[in-house]
C-alpha cells in the first residue's frame, strides 16, 4: 500500500471535484493510504509535510514557499495549478481552448455579435492565459471584436473593492449593448453582475455573463445565478491520481499530459437570453423553454409560431445553431441536471418530469449528453451539497 498526500483545496468546488476524482481511482485501482485534511487554495502546507515519509503527493500549487517543502519530500509529485510555471514537477489541467471555444459557441448560439472578456493579466496563470487568448482569437475568427478589461486583484479592504467595482462599471457602460461577456472564472463573473446591478444594465437582455468552473454555491449567490462552464475536475483528479501511480512506480510522464475536456456549459439565467431580431425564433424558442418537458416536438413549436417548418427550421439554426430538436433535447437534459443536483428523486420521476418516455431511453440519452448515468450525476451532485468529498 501507497502512502499519498493531497494537498488540495476542499473550500472550492474544483478543489472538492479533485479530490472525488482522486477517491474514485483510488477505488477502482490505486489502494493508498491518503493523507489529507481540509484546506484553502494558497494555505501553507500541513507541518507534517516536511518529515513525512511517503511514496507521492498530489498538489494544487500556488506559492514558490509551498513549491518548495514539498519539492524536499523528495518523492514524486503531479501539480494540479499552472500559477507558476517552471516547477518541474508534471502537471494536469482543463484544456482551456476548448473551454474558450465553449464559452465562443455558447453566446454565438445566443444571437450575440458584441463580446467582452473579463480576466487577468498575463502570466498570473497561464491556464487563464491561454483560455483568455483562445477565446479572442475565436471571436476574431467569426468576424468579431472582443473587448478586454483586466481585473485588479483587490486585498481585502472595502475601500479597494468598491474601486474595483466602480472601475468594471464604467467598463459596461462603455460597451456596445447587447453584448455577451466571458469572465475567466466564477469570481469574475460575480463582479460584473454585481457591477451590472450597480449601474442598472439589465442582465441577461443587456448584458449575458459566463463564469468558468461552475461553483455551484458562487454561481447562485449572484443575481441572476450566474451561467457557468463545468471544467470537469473530478476527471483532472482522476486522470492525475493515474499519472502519479505510473510515477510512483518508476515510470516516467508521458511527453504529452492529456488536457482535460470541459463537460459543457451549465446555463442559468445570467446568459438565459436570445440576443436577435427574427421574432418568430424569438417565439418559437420561449416556447420551447416553457413546454419543453410536457413533452413537445417540432410539429408544436411549428404550430405554435405559425410559420411553414422548413423555413422555422432554418431561421432556427441560423441563430442558434441546433434544430429544433436539439433545442428541445437540450433543455430536457438542462431541467434534468438540475433536478438531479438538487433533489433525491428517482430516476424515473425524472425522466417523466423532463419530458422523456421512459428510464431507460432518458438514461442513453443523458449519458450522452454528459458523459455519465443519470444516477451517478446525482450522486456526485448531492454528495458535494453535504460537504462529502
Amino acid at each position: 500500500m501507497r502512502h499519498v498526500a493531497i494537498l488540495v483545496e476542499t473550500a472550492r468546488a474544483y478543489g472538492r471535484g479533485v479530490i472525488r476524482g482522486i477517491a474514485r481511482y483510488n477505488r477502482e485501482q490505486g489502494r493508498w493510504s491518503t493523507y489529507f485534511q481540509p484546506q484553502g487554495l494558497g494555505d501553507p502546507p500541513p507541518p507534517w509535510i516536511k518529515t513525512w515519509q511517503g511514496d507521492g503527493i498530489i498538489a494544487r500549487i500556488d506559492n514558490v514557499s509551498t513549491a518548495r517543502i514539498i519539492a524536499k519530500a523528495g518523492v514524486p509529485v503531479v501539480n494540479l495549478r499552472s500559477t507558476l510555471p517552471n516547477l518541474g514537477f508534471p502537471f494536469i489541467g482543463a484544456d482551456n481552448r476548448a473551454v474558450a471555444r465553449l464559452a465562443v459557441e455558447h453566446l454565438l448560439e445566443r444571437g450575440f455579435r458584441q463580446f467582452g472578456l473579463c480576466g487577468y493579466r498575463r502570466g498570473y496563470h497561464l491556464g487563464f492565459d491561454v483560455q483568455q487568448q483562445s477565446f479572442r482569437e475565436h471571436i476574431e475568427q467569426v468576424g468579431y471584436h472582443c473587448h478586454v478589461l483586466t481585473l485588479r486583484r483587490s486585498d481585502l479592504r472595502a475601500s479597494s473593492w468598491e474601486k474595483e467595482q466602480d472601475r468594471i462599471a464604467r467598463w459596461l457602460l462603455s460597451l456596445p449593448l447587447p453584448v455577451g461577456i466571458l469572465a475567466t472564472n466564477d469570481d469574475g463573473g460575480l463582479q460584473v453582475l454585481d457591477a451590472c446591478r450597480r449601474v442598472g444594465l439589465v442582465v441577461p437582455d443587456q448584458v449575458a455573463v459566463l463564469g468558468c468552473e461552475n461553483d455551484e454555491y458562487a454561481c447562485n449567490l449572484s443575481i441572476p445565478p450566474l451561467s457557468s462552464i463545468d471544467l470537469n475536475s473530478e476527471q483532472v483528479g482522476y486522470e492525475a491520481a493515474a499519472l502519479l501511480d505510473r510515477l510512483m512506480t518508476g515510470k516516467r510522464a508521458a511527453k504529452r499530459l492529456p488536457e482535460i475536456t470541459p463537460l459543457g456549459v451549465v446555463t442559468r439565467e445570467s446568459t438565459d437570453v436570445l440576443a436577435t431580431s427574427r421574432e418568430e425564433v424569438v417565439r418559437a424558442l420561449r416556447f420551447i423553454r416553457q413546454y419543453a418537458c410536457r413533452p413537445i416536438d417540432v410539429m408544436d413549436v411549428v404550430e405554435h409560431v405559425q410559420v411553414p417548418r422548413t423555413t422555422l427550421q432554418m431561421h432556427v439554426k441560423e441563430v442558434i445553431r441546433r434544430t429544433i430538436h436539439q433545442e428541445i433535447r437540450r433543455i430536457q437534459i438542462a431541467r434534468a441536471r438540475e433536478q438531479l443536483s438538487t433533489a433525491n428523486a428517482p430516476i424515473k420521476q425524472v425522466a417523466r418530469d423532463c419530458g422523456f418516455k421512459n428510464a431507460q431511453y432518458f438514461t442513453r440519452t443523458f449519458r450522452h449528453a454528459t458523459g455519465e448515468t443519470p444516477a451517478r450525476f446525482q450522486r456526485r451532485h448531492l454528495s458535494d451539497r453535504a460537504g462529502i468529498s
